[in-house]
């Protein structure tokens, strides 16, 4: 038997999740640290925010399932 290796898309959606992962963990730093020292400036963005994180959260799970179904079928 031959070694079981993760397919391009895997790879590629476990790299964008790792960074989506890490730009929300930088959102909530950058967000805790303005409330911290009050400033207001970036309370004033978040509406556009959650906007393109729920885009780019919603463009991520479809990718997953994706990745799933092909990984299962394969």
């Amino acid at each position: 038997m031959e070694p079981q290796q993760d397919s391009r898309l895997l790879r590629l959606v476990s790299r964008f999740l790792k960074y989506f992962l890490l730009i929300l963990f930088g959102f909530a730093i950058a967000y805790v640290m303005s409330i911290t020292f009050g400033v207001v400036n970036i309370a004033l963005i978040l509406p556009l925010v959650f906007d393109w994180v729920g885009r780019l959260g919603l463009i991520l799970f479809c990718l997953i399932a994706i990745t799933v179904i092909f990984e299962s079928l394969r």
